[in-house]
């Protein structure tokens, strides 16, 4: 039987809601990225990538490290090995702890030893401070970089405006991750064809002392913080690709939990904090301070929730909404699963990660609201 005429418009009407709360729900996901790709963008070409100086400025890497005895020897050996063709002070941090202190000496890198722990922030305000150089490159102690990664990254600081470049970040063994993170990478590429990016990751990024402002010690998104202070500062962030540094996969989903979600209210209190300097900061970084991380973390997944909501009241009279409401919990499911124990395939697993996220940004709002500030977050010994 077909519908009556005067029914397809009702029905058509019925799926504005559900349809711009999906949109609201995709802004960091789809609105950004096609902002980025179609809306209109400054005068300006990704730079070329700098060639390589006559000679090589000397270089500080910084490594805080706290519980990383069992790793910072090797992360000091391989940063010398890295091929930087200039001169390379290794400082690492110790914070607070003995072990990884002899660790490191033993290994060769000038130690700094806080008598107690002071937590990443400061421990990175006090290496930068302590370094012997002008330009520092800022790294985890329990990652490995990519061969030529300090080269790649220190190559940009031959563009005076450049006050910082952001590495790229991958995660061994990342499963559905992966195509998440190419994803990531593609909006920092299109970012910086707008002349800079707030796409910093923490785990490796490199700046010039000058452009360096100690960072806030109770802020656990330290990488947030920077981006916004540097182009607060009107310097422009490079991105270089080609310096990766790669993560050891996360143990378990609870570590990853604990972990996003405090990222997520980190960046959260940063955002707070700075809501005043970015009425300052180029219109452009505005742009990709709502776009990658606001909307991300505040409409984008409350939106979400609002959809699962209006979809559970429609689904058992709409087999649209149950069927959408459906792949909602086999998604959910999959988030619960290891690849091992149900294959899947890899786009699949890419979106059911973006829904993970959504439900991390909610958790990450909680912890904001709760008041959490971990600069001092536990770790294991590694």
């Amino acid at each position: 039987m077909l519908p009556k005429e005067e029914d397809v418009p009702r029905r058509f009407s019925s799926w504005i809601l559900p349809s711009a709360l999906a949109l609201l729900a995709g802004t960091g996901h789809v609105l950004y990225p096609a902002w980025l790709l179609t809306g209109p963008t400054r005068k300006l070409s990704t730079p070329p990538v700098p060639p390589e100086p006559p000679e090589w400025p000397p270089v500080t890497v910084v490594v805080p490290a706290y519980r990383e005895a069992g790793v910072i020897g090797r992360k000091v050996e391989s940063l010398g090995a890295n091929g930087y063709p200039g001169a390379v002070e290794v400082v690492v941090v110790a914070d607070g702890d003995a072990e990884t202190a002899e660790a490191a000496a033993r290994s060769g890198a000038r130690v700094i030893r806080p008598r107690q722990r002071l937590g990443k922030p400061a421990a990175m305000n006090l290496g930068v401070a302590e370094a012997s150089h002008d330009i520092c490159v800022l790294t985890d102690a329990n990652n490995s970089l990519s061969d030529g990664a300090l080269a790649a990254l220190v190559r940009w600081f031959s563009d005076s405006r450049v006050g910082a470049v952001a590495g790229e970040k991958t995660e061994v063994n990342a499963g559905g991750e992966g195509l998440y993170w190419r994803f990531e990478s593609w909006l920092k590429q299109r970012e910086f064809r707008q002349g800079t990016t707030i796409g910093v990751v923490g785990e490796l990024f490199a700046v010039r002392r000058e452009a360096w402002q100690p960072i806030a010690e109770e802020v656990a998104a330290d990488d947030l913080w920077l981006a916004l202070d540097v182009s607060a500062r009107h310097w422009r962030i490079a991105y270089e690709p080609a310096a990766r540094s790669y993560e050891p996969p996360v143990s378990s989903l609870s570590e990853s939990w604990e972990r996003r979600t405090r990222i997520a209210a980190g960046a959260l209190y940063v955002l707070w904090r700075y809501r005043d300097l970015l009425r300052s900061v180029d219109p452009y970084v505005r742009a990709q301070v709502w776009g990658h991380r606001l909307a991300r973390y505040t409409v984008g997944p409350l939106a979400h929730v609002a959809l699962v909501g209006v979809l559970a009241r429609r689904a058992p009279r709409s087999p649209a909404a149950a069927a959408i409401l459906a792949a909602h919990v086999a998604a959910a499911a999959l988030v619960l699963t290891t690849p091992q124990q149900l294959p899947a395939p890899k786009k699949l697993r890419s979106v059911s990660h973006v829904l993970y996220l959504q439900a991390v940004a909610l958790g990450g709002m909680v912890r904001f609201l709760r008041g959490d500030r971990y600069s001092k977050w536990p770790t294991i010994d590694r």
